[in-house]
């Protein structure tokens, strides 16, 4: 008897709240399976990006510091 049909024959003598438990375990094992298959991050290159993108993110406000600083002068002008 195959592997697949001693389950079967199992499957068929469970009660309801039995399979009820069964497929959650079948859906853990197809989630567990996605996981498993997606890419691992590379701390390196999430490294470089953090950096780029700091870098990028400190020039914008430095921008935005320079054009508060003189919407604050002009409102004091008035």
């Amino acid at each position: 008897m195959t592997t697949k049909e001693q389950i079967t024959q199992e499957l068929d003598s469970l009660s309801e709240a039995d399979l009820g438990q069964i497929a959650e375990y079948l859906a853990f094992l197809k989630f567990r399976s996605r996981v498993k298959s997606m890419p691992s991050l590379d701390e390196t290159k999430l490294a470089a990006l953090y950096a780029e993108f700091g870098d990028e993110d400190r020039g914008l406000a430095e921008q935005g510091m320079s054009d508060y600083a003189q919407s604050l002068a002009e409102e004091d002008a008035r």
